[in-house]
């Protein structure tokens, strides 16, 4: 399973906090009915927990965190529409996905309720509190652990014209020349990933049976595999965020007649539920944040082993430099380069036959 931050490794969670540590905020005591307490993209944490966890209802479409809230104890839903005395939030480094997310956290605090934002300094926090500040108004803001932390109060004098244009902006929108539809903060959300590109080039028209392509992101590689594939009889989509998820179940749609298509919003890390014949993928070498996590890529190599039946294929595209080699030649039996090109590379790992 991915690593899911710790306190002491989720700076922007900690400094998100900081107002209530130091008395500049009230924490809302919970009540009997709708939880006080709003946190959407939310982490599990130290600080977050030492406020207890019955007055609180987190939002979370990414699997790995909404697993780890509710392992914690949280309640955790994917979305809604209730009203809260205090939103907090910790936005997306996209800018029109954070945007829209602040006039969601607008639309979502009560009548003098209070919004409350997080961002590291170094992924847009200046920019986001100018944003929160244009929609809600005036703002308050402390610094630490390189993070800066901004509240406002709803029913100021914000622009709400501006608000309303915000809440859109993540909305799904057509891209490739409007052959998918995709959104402001999915993986490669605006273009093909060339790295998917390149994989789909290189799939074999030969390709058969019941197979998977984890991570799949708004469905690219599972659209172009079901063009050049004939022989697939049905397509299993593992993807950890539930808006890419959803874009995906939309632009596969055309195959459904063909093909048997499964829609799995699914943490890929914790193995598969089923055996396949083979499976596709552009595995994520990031977790939580921008550092890479190589042992995130290593996993899905391991879980595809598990899962392919004797003599089943692999089908991966990674960066060139990432070390790969030595887990595909622990779970396959035969492992070959089939191109590299622009500081990617295709690999081919069979399983063994027994």
């Amino acid at each position: 399973m991915p690593p899911v931050p710790s306190a002491a490794g989720d700076p922007a969670l900690e400094t998100l906090l900081l107002p209530f540590a130091e008395g500049r905020l009230g924490w809302p005591e919970a009540a009997d009915g709708v939880p006080p307490v709003l946190f959407l993209r939310a982490r599990p944490g130290a600080a977050l927990a030492r406020h207890g966890r019955q007055g609180v209802l987190c939002e979370q479409t990414f699997r790995p965190l909404f697993d780890a809230l509710q392992r914690d104890g949280y309640r955790v839903t994917e979305g809604g529409e209730s009203r809260h005395r205090l939103v907090l939030l910790l936005p997306p480094r996209q800018r029109d996905e954070a945007r829209a997310l602040y006039a969601r956290a607008l639309d979502r605090a009560a009548d003098d309720g209070v919004i409350v934002a997080s961002l590291a300094n170094d992924e847009g926090a200046k920019s986001g509190q100018a944003d929160l500040a244009r929609i809600a108004g005036p703002v308050q803001v402390l610094s630490k652990h390189h993070c800066r932390v901004f509240w406002a109060r709803a029913g100021q004098d914000g622009d709400a014209a501006l608000a309303a244009q915000w809440r859109g902006l993540d909305a799904p929108r057509a891209v490739a020349g409007g052959r998918f539809l995709s959104r402001p903060g999915v993986f490669a959300w605006d273009r093909v990933d060339a790295a998917s590109a390149l994989l789909a080039a290189h799939l074999p028209p030969s390709l058969a049976g019941h197979g998977a392509d984890l991570g799949a992101g708004y469905g690219y590689l599972a659209a172009e595999l079901l063009q050049r594939c004939p022989a697939v009889t049905a397509l299993d989509l593992y993807e950890a965020e539930r808006r890419a998820l959803d874009l995906a179940r939309g632009n596969l749609a055309a195959h459904a007649a063909r093909v048997t298509l499964g829609w799995h919003w699914h943490d890929v890390a914790t193995g598969l539920p089923r055996r396949y014949d083979f499976i596709v993928t552009n595995p994520p070498f990031h977790g939580h944040g921008r550092a890479p996590l190589p042992e995130l890529g290593r996993r899905f190599i391991e879980v595809a082993a598990q899962a392919l039946r004797p003599g089943g294929a692999l089908w991966l595209v990674a960066n060139r430099q990432l070390p790969y080699e030595q887990a595909l030649g622990a779970g396959f039996g035969e492992v070959r380069m089939v191109a590299q090109q622009a500081g990617f590379k295709v690999v081919e790992a069979r399983k063994a036959r027994k």
